[in-house]
């Protein structure tokens, strides 16, 4: 939960005539009557709620088209806005790209830098195009080690968390300084220290739980998962959550993805739905089970070590696991109501100096 003051909020609201995130009025006039009529065909099949992208091919692009590094991942913003605004229009409520990871930093000083700077001004310019970004209902969520970042890329990042948290209509997840294997690393550390702590009991961990400590905890898995450049791999993003998503990966670079990229993608999602859902389901209740089984053989074992127990009445024995039950699910929901606190309180700690901080007054989902 956080909050900060009023001041805060009317220092942020700055219009714009064309928003370089969602340049709608663009693709307005670019659009033809055929991607019209494809998209409206798409639509009548299942369209993903959450798409992923791996953005890789600026660099690759850059030296197609004989300009500097940093042309090309200025190119490959544009592409990113682009897609953003085809994605509005399928009606998709979740997008997650993989902007930088914390491999990243082990490029050119001068290409970090220039990577950092075209962060700065594209989450600067985001604030600025704040009503553009209302309209849209987008929330704006950044995932990662935001401490790695420059302090005054955390303070923009964090600023523009704040000004969307209460949208509701879409969701942009920003993967900065990400990697998956430290995103589960810190989940195990989370749930290592809830025990210590007293919050958790070993036997609370679970693959559920560990879910909830993952940094897109506030999301759903994604539907599918998009790599441009033609490679085949998925480069430690998101492991954990796309397991059971459908992957493609496409052949030209992220600047030269198109919008018929993106329908043979939702086609192939679509195509590959049904069997997709049923693992899906098949997994959801493989958890279940797995849980029911914990929660019987710990809620025996309390038994055992209580003198008032007769383990032959299969009454009492359902009236220990219904309590053990209720139990762990009140450890864990405090666990994680104390986590959520947590990262929302070093993200208000990011915002500006001259933003005082109030009443807490909102939900925040980015780890600390």
């Amino acid at each position: 939960m956080i909050g900060c003051t009023e001041s805060y909020e009317k220092e942020t609201m700055t219009t714009t005539v064309e928003s370089e995130w969602f340049p709608e009025e663009k693709y307005k006039v670019q659009k033809t009557w055929l991607q019209s009529f494809c998209t409206r065909v798409l639509k009548t099949g299942p369209v993903p709620k959450h798409v992923a992208f791996i953005m890789d091919g600026n660099r690759r692009f850059a030296k197609k088209k004989s300009v500097e590094k940093a042309e090309g991942h200025l190119m490959g913003f544009h592409k990113l806005s682009e897609t953003l605004q085809w994605c509005l229009d399928f009606d998709i409520k979740e997008v997650t790209v993989y902007a930088f990871s914390t491999e990243n930093f082990k490029r050119s000083k001068e290409e970090v830098d220039g990577l950092m700077e075209l962060a700065r001004q594209k989450f600067v310019k985001l604030l600025q195009e704040k009503e553009q970004i209302m309209k849209h209902g987008v929330c704006v969520r950044v995932l990662g080690e935001l401490h790695l970042l420059p302090r005054d890329v955390q303070e923009v990042v964090a600023e523009a968390m704040y000004m969307s948290r209460n949208n509701t209509n879409a969701i942009l997840n920003v993967c900065l300084a990400y990697t998956s294997r430290n995103e589960i690393t810190n989940a195990m550390k989370e749930m290592a220290q809830g025990v210590e702590d007293g919050c958790l009991r070993p036997s609370d961990i679970s693959e559920g739980l560990l879910e909830k400590c993952l940094y897109t905890s506030q999301s759903p898995d994604p539907d599918l998962l998009v790599r441009t450049s033609g490679e085949v791999r998925l480069s430690d993003f998101l492991l954990w959550q796309s397991n059971y998503s459908v992957l493609s990966f496409v052949e030209v670079l992220w600047p030269e993805f198109t919008i018929w990229h993106l329908y043979s993608a939702i086609l192939h999602y679509q195509q590959n739905y049904a069997a997709v859902m049923a693992v899906r389901e098949a997994n959801r209740q493989e958890q279940e089970e797995r849980q029911a089984r914990s929660d019987l053989k710990c809620a025996l074992q309390e038994a055992d070590n209580s003198l008032h127990h007769d383990r032959q009445s299969p009454t009492n024995v359902q009236k220990c696991v219904r309590h053990y039950t209720q139990e762990r699910e009140a450890r864990v929901t405090n666990f994680l109501k104390r986590l959520q606190q947590r990262r929302d309180q070093y993200i208000c700690s990011l915002l500006p100096k001259e933003s005082e901080k109030a009443t807490p007054n909102a939900k925040l989902t980015t780890p600390s």
